[in-house]
């Protein structure tokens, strides 16, 4: 068994990260395995290495610790593009134009259930002299997978067959950046992972990933869709909802030791003041992760924060 955690550095880790990477290394070790570490750092505006050494830190309070042989995404564009040249070579690639607007804009999505803002496919049947056109009016292009509106099903282990309807991904931005969804097909089958632990937010996006496995003739891992972690309102946590990282936690006297008591009580397992992840093992099982959110405890939450 081969996991990974793969955050973006960008800024410390909240507690949604941390309690996703104590499942992903609880998972891991359970089968007697590995979890790796990847910086998905596609962001170059806002990615920073002080951050990175931040959330190793972060994670080392917790216990978690990974070898020497972390990656960055940033160290792998070629690897990447030669990909999307390889899949260009099968006539599955087109240049698109679009907007972000004009995508979000579009109303003929492909039916079924898909993620938001999914593709409508306006550019893939340009001709030479649309392309020609929207070249000289200086819009870079991205690149875009070629598809039918292939329908996939996600066998997830926490959400169970997941029906999910693909779209013309982009590969490339059209700032030449590789965009993520090749980049984390590519890095997993290239570090041979075996299981992918992340937040259930992605569900709806795997179906491309299973496509892009099946063009390149990768191993499919299994997926472990975790429920995400919520304010008080229900909402995505953010710092709006009060001490939500473990220099805030830190800052109210909350030690780590508390925190990651409360992170193993949110997946089901009863203990006070573990000293490092290693004191769950014992009692984790996925089979009792909550199927639904965890909204913050009460001491961790701002009083009368601004909707």
């Amino acid at each position: 068994m081969i996991g990974r955690f793969a955050p973006s550095p960008t800024g410390p880790l909240h507690v949604g990260n941390l309690r996703t990477a104590v499942i992903a290394w609880l998972c891991a070790r359970q089968q007697d395995g590995e979890l790796l570490l990847r910086f998905e750092d596609l962001d170059r505006a806002n990615s920073k290495s002080e951050h990175e050494v931040q959330q190793i830190n972060e994670l080392a309070q917790l216990g978690i610790t990974f070898g020497p042989n972390v990656i960055r995404q940033s160290e792998r564009f070629d690897l990447y593009r030669d990909v999307v040249e390889q899949l260009g070579q099968q006539d599955l690639v087109y240049s698109c134009y679009c907007t972000r607007r004009e995508i979000l804009e579009s109303t003929q999505a492909p039916h079924g259930p898909s993620i938001e803002g999914a593709y409508a496919g306006t550019c893939r049947n340009l001709s030479a002299r649309d392309r020609s056109e929207r070249e000289q009016s200086g819009r870079p292009p991205a690149w875009r997978l070629r598809s039918n509106n292939e329908e996939y099903i996600v066998d997830d282990v926490v959400t169970g067959p997941t029906p999910t309807v693909i779209d013309d991904m982009v590969l490339l931005r059209n700032d030449g950046v590789p965009a993520y969804n090749l980049a984390v097909v590519v890095d997993d089958a290239e570090q041979g992972v075996t299981q992918v632990v992340r937040g259930d937010d992605l569900l709806l996006g795997t179906g491309r990933h299973l496509h892009l496995q099946k063009l390149l003739g990768y191993s499919t891992p299994q997926y472990v869709h975790v429920p995400l972690v919520v304010g008080p309102d229900g909402e995505r946590l953010a710092k709006r909802h009060g001490a939500v990282t473990l220099e805030d936690l830190n800052q109210r006297g909350i030690d780590e030791r508390e925190v990651l008591g409360e992170l193993a009580r949110s997946i089901g397992i009863d203990v006070d003041r573990p000293n490092g992840v290693s004191e769950l093992l014992a009692g984790f099982s996925l089979d009792q992760l909550p199927r639904s959110p965890w909204t913050i405890p009460s001491d961790w939450q701002t009083v009368g924060y601004d909707n």
